[in-house]
C-alpha cells in the first residue's frame, strides 16, 4: 500500500498539526500467551523505499514547524559564533613524542597532532575532515606503538558503529597498506610488528545497520599482511552472544582477552607473550563482577574491581599464582567510588567520585596513601594522561560553569598548573551551581545539580530543563557546555538527576536501577520534577525533559508515567521497544540492564508495564515532544524512535506538537561533525525554548 502523506499546516496557529498517515499491519507476537500488536513492525525495514518516504514526510512536517520558530535563526547564528575558539584534547605521549588533538573551532572534525617533546614544534599527523567532504568521516579510535613508530587508527562513517582500521608511519605520515573492515567494538592493542583487535564476520549485503552482531572473534594483524591472513588468537563459536576485547600490558609481556555477554560482569583471560606456548589463565569465574587490568607492576597485575567491593578495589594478582586464594587487596574498598587507578613515577593515582564529584589520591606502590591531588575545584576530571615511568601527567578538569581546561600534573610535587585554557565567550561569574539532594518515592536520597543565572527567584515561573540518564552504570558528573548556555542565559535552570542506575554510588546504585527494579529510575526522576515544582523553581508548564539513548528510555517512560507533569519533551535515539530490543545489533548485550521479553513471563509483563512503545495511550493530552534520531544509528535503531513517534502522533488528543526529527548521514552520537552538532542543538533547544514560552534575545 502506498504511503499517504498529508503535510499541510501552519506553525503559527494553535491547532493540532496534520501528521503523515502512518500505514499499519497486522503483525501480532505472542507472549506467553499475550498478543502484542505491532502495526509499524514494517518501519523496522530501514532500508525501504516506504520508510525512506515516510523519513521523509516526517523531516518535512518537522523543519516547517521548526522553521516558524521566530528565533531559530538568531540562535543558530549564537551558536556559530560562541563555538568558534580553539579546542584542544588532553596530551598523550609515547617515547618522546607527544600527541593531541586540536579543533580550531569550526572545523567538523579534531586534528590529531604530534611533536618530538613538549616543547617540539606540532604537526598535523591525521586530518579526519580530509576524509570527507561534509565531516561525516570520524576518527573512532586510535593507538600508537610501543616503539612510537606506528599509529593504527579506525574510522567510523556517517555515525555507524562499525569500523575500517588504518596504519600511518608517523615519521613520514604515510598510511600503510593496511586496511581491515568490519571491526566494531575494538581497539588496538600493540605486540611487535602488529597489533591485537577484535571484528565480526561481513553481514549481509542490506542489513548492515540492523542485523544482530554475533560471533566477535580476536585477531593479530601483523603489517604488511592480507587481512584475510590474521592469526585467530580468540573465539567462542559456543556463545555467539560474547564480546571480545584484547589488551596488552606497556611492557607487552601480557595479553589480556576480555570476554563479557552483556554492559556489565566481564572474564578476564591473561597470557604471558615472554613464555611461548604458555596457556590463557582466567581471572574472575562468571560475569558477576567487573575486572580492568591497568598495568602489571613485575610479574603482577593492577586490577580494577568491584569484586566483593561494590565501590571498586585495586587487586594485585601474581601472574605466577594467579587464583582468587592469592589475590592482594592494594587499595581497599572505601565510601567515595573507585573510578579509575593510573601508575605515573612509581606511584599510584586513585580517581575517586563522591556525590557524582570527584576527588583523587596518592599511594605508593605498597597501597599506602601519602597524599590527595589538588583539583581546581568541584568537578569532573577525564582523559587522565600518563606513563608509568615519567613524573609529567595531563588531564582535563570540568565543571558546567568551568569550560574545560587542561592541566599538566607534576606527580612528584603534587602539583598542577594550567597547559592550555579556552578562551570562551562566557563570564562564570554571573551563573550559580547548586547541588541538591531530594526524596524518591521509596525515600532513597538523590542528588541533583541545578545551574542558573545568579539572582534567579523561586516564583515557580523559571523554564527548567531536566536531564537524566539512569543505567548501564554511567555517572552524570559535572561539565560545560555550550549547548545550554543561551538557555541559562535566558533565565533558564538546567537540572541533571543522578538517578539510579547509574554509577554515582557504586555498584548497588547501578543496581537498584536495572531488570525488575527499573521503575525506580523512573521514580526517582519523576520525584526530581516534582522537587522542582514543589520548590518553586518552576511549573509543570514550563518543565522540560531530555535524554538519550537509554535516557530516551526514561523520557519515553515518564511521559507515559506522567504526562501531566511536562511542558515539552525531546527523547533522542532512544530504547523505546522494550520487546524487541534485543533483536538488533548490539541490542542483546543489554539485558543486564533491562532483562529481555522471552527470559521469563515474569520479565516479559515488567518490560511491557513501562515500555514507551507499548504504554501510550490514545486520546491522552502530551505535552510538546520532538523525537531524534538519526538513519545511521546502529547501536539503537532507528525504528525504536519511528515506531514510537508514530504511535504518539495517532494517540495525542492535544494541539501540542509531537514531531520526529531524523537526521541524515549520522549514528548514536559519536564523531557527529560541528556543523551537524551545531543543527542539532539548535533545534533542540529552539523546540524547547518555544514550548516553554520563553522569547529568548541572543
Amino acid at each position: 500500500m502506498a504511503l499517504v502523506l498529508l503535510l499541510a499546516f501552519s506553525c503559527s496557529d494553535n491547532k493540532k498539526l496534520n501528521y503523515p498517515v502512518t500505514r499499519k499491519v497486522d503483525t501480532v507476537d505472542v507472549y506467553f500467551g499475550v498478543k502484542i500488536a505491532d502495526p509499524y513492525r514494517w518501519l523496522e525495514n530501514d532500508t525501504s523505499a516506504e520508510t525512506a518516504s515516510w523519513v521523509n514526510a516526517q523531516n518535512e512536517v518537522s523543519q516547517k514547524y521548526l522553521s516558524g520558530i521566530p528565533f531559530r535563526n538568531a540562535l543558530k547564528d549564537y551558536y556559530t559564533n560562541i563555538w568558534n575558539y580553539p579546542k584542544y584534547g588532553v596530551p598523550f605521549s609515547k617515547k618522546n613524542l607527544y600527541f593531541y588533538f586540536k579543533n580550531d573551532g569550526m572545523q567538523n572534525q579534531s586534528v590529531l597532532y604530534v611533536q618530538k617533546g613538549l616543547g617540539g614544534e606540532p604537526r598535523v599527523l591525521l586530518d579526519p575532515n580530509k576524509l570527507s567532504e561534509d565531516g561525516t568521516v570520524a576518527l573512532a579510535s586510535l593507538s600508537v606503538s610501543n616503539d612510537a613508530r606506528y599509529l593504527a587508527y579506525s574510522i567510523a562513517k556517517a555515525g555507524s558503529d562499525w569500523n575500517e582500521i588504518f596504519v600511518i608511519d608517523i615519521s613520514t605520515g604515510k598510511n600503510l597498506s593496511d586496511h581491515i573492515q568490519w571491526v566494531k567494538f575494538s581497539g588496538m592493542a600493540w605486540k611487535g610488528n602488529g597489533f591485537y583487535y577484535s571484528r565480526y564476520d561481513a553481514p549481509v549485503a542490506g542489513s548492515e545497520l540492523s542485523n544482530k552482531n554475533e560471533n566477535q572473534k580476536v585477531y593479530y594483524h601483523k603489517l604488511g599482511d592480507d587481512p584475510k591472513n590474521d592469526e585467530l588468537v580468540w573465539a567462542d563459536p559456543e556463545h555467539p552472544l560474547r564480546t571480545f576485547g584484547a589488551s596488552v600490558t606497556d611492557d607487552e609481556r601480557f595479553l589480556i582477552i576480555s570476554e563479557s555477554e552483556s554492559t556489565y560482569g566481564n572474564i578476564l583471560h591473561v597470557k604471558d607473550l615472554t613464555k611461548p606456548g604458555s596457556d590463557f589463565f582466567r581471572i574472575g569465574d562468571n560475569f558477576d563482577y567487573e575486572y580492568h587490568v591497568v598495568d602489571n607492576i613485575d610479574n603482577s597485575l593492577l586490577v580494577l574491581s568491584n569484586y566483593m567491593a561494590p565501590r571498586k578495589k585495586g587487586l594485585l594478582i601474581d601472574a605466577s599464582r594467579p587464583g582468587m586464594a592469592n589475590w592482594q587487596t592494594i587499595i581497599p574498598e572505601k565510601e567515595q567510588v573507585l573510578e579509575g587507578i593510573y601508575l605515573a613515577s612509581g606511584k599510584i593515582i586513585g580517581l575517586y567520585m563522591q556525590d557524582a564529584c570527584h576527588h583523587a589520591y596518592i599511594f605508593d606502590q605498597a597501597g599506602r596513601q601519602t597524599g590527595e591531588m589538588p583539583l581546581p575545584g568541584i568537578g569532573t576530571v577525564s582523559g587522565f594522561s600518563c606513563e608509568k615511568d615519567k613524573d609529567i601527567a595531563f588531564y582535563a578538569f570540568t565543571s558546567y560553569t568551568f569550560p574545560t581546561t587542561i592541566y599538566k600534573y607534576n606527580v612528584n610535587t603534587n602539583s598542577s598548573e594550567v597547559f592550555r585554557k579556552p578562551e570562551i565567550k562566557f563570564n562564570p561569574d554571573n551563573y550559580t551551581t547548586e547541588q541538591v539532594f531530594y526524596q524518591s518515592k521509596d525515600g532513597t536520597r538523590v542528588p541533583m545539580f541545578l545551574v542558573y543565572k545568579k539572582g534567579l527567584v523561586k516564583d515557580g515561573n523559571n523554564p527548567t530543563l531536566l536531564y537524566g540518564y539512569g543505567g548501564f552504570n554511567i555517572s552524570l558528573t559535572p561539565a560545560f557546555s555550550i549547548a545550554i548556555l543561551p538557555f541559562i542565559e535566558n533565565g533558564g535552570i538546567y537540572a541533571v538527576a543522578n538517578l539510579r542506575g547509574g554509577g554515582e554510588y557504586g555498584e548497588e546504585w547501578h543496581q537498584a536501577g536495572t531488570r525488575m527494579k527499573k521503575q525506580n529510575v523512573f521514580d526517582d526522576f519523576i520525584a526530581a520534577a516534582e522537587y522542582l515544582i514543589t520548590n518553586k523553581y518552576t511549573s509543570p508548564a514550563r518543565l522540560a525533559i531530555n535524554g538519550g539513548s537509554n535516557g530516551g528510555l526514561l523520557i519515553g517512560a515518564v511521559l507515559n508515567q506522567r504526562p501531566d507533569l511536562f511542558g515539552a519533551a525531546v527523547p533522542e535515539v532512544g530504547v523505546m521497544d522494550m520487546l524487541r530490543y534485543h533483536r538488533f545489533t548490539i541490542g542483546w548485550a543489554w539485558a543486564s540492564d533491562y532483562g529481555t521479553s522471552v527470559e521469563s513471563e515474569e520479565m516479559f509483563r515488567y518490560l511491557l508495564s513501562y515500555s514507551p512503545l507499548h504504554n501510550i495511550k490514545p486520546g491522552t493530552r502530551y505535552p510538546a515532544v520532538m523525537v531524534m534520531t538519526a538513519d545511521h544509528d546502529d547501536r539503537v535503531v532507528p525504528a525504536h524512535s519511528f515506531k514510537y513517534a508514530a504511535t504518539l502522533q495517532a494517540a495525542q488528543a492535544g494541539e501540542a506538537p509531537i514531531l520526529i526529527r531524523i537526521e541524515e548521514k549520522a549514528g548514536h552520537g559519536a564523531g557527529k561533525p560541528t556543523a551537524k552538532i551545531i543543527e542539532s542543538v539548535t533545534d533542540k533547544f529552539s523546540f524547547i525554548m518555544y514550548n516553554l514560552g520563553m522569547n529568548p534575545s541572543f
